[in-house]
């Protein structure tokens, strides 16, 4: 299984109202359907793990540009 990422505070607290709405329904009976509030959650950590690649890739770039423009002013 990955590793989760870091969720931000919303994602945590839709993650755990979704929970607790799966909870709520599995007291009402085990043939009670959950698969759409497990959908929204597999969304938001799917959101997550995006969200985070793209800050990884950002960083990256950010790195990359200022190694660039740091070997520019040495030549100077």
């Amino acid at each position: 299984m990955a590793k989760d990422p870091k969720f931000t505070t919303t994602e945590i607290a839709k993650i755990g109202w979704y929970t607790a709405r799966m909870a709520k329904r599995g007291i009402a009976g085990e043939n009670v359907h959950i698969d759409d509030l497990t959908r929204k959650v597999d969304r938001i950590i799917d959101g997550a793990r995006e969200r985070e690649a793209q800050q990884a890739a950002d960083l990256a770039e950010a790195e990359k540009a200022a190694r660039k423009e740091r070997a520019k002013n040495v030549r100077k």
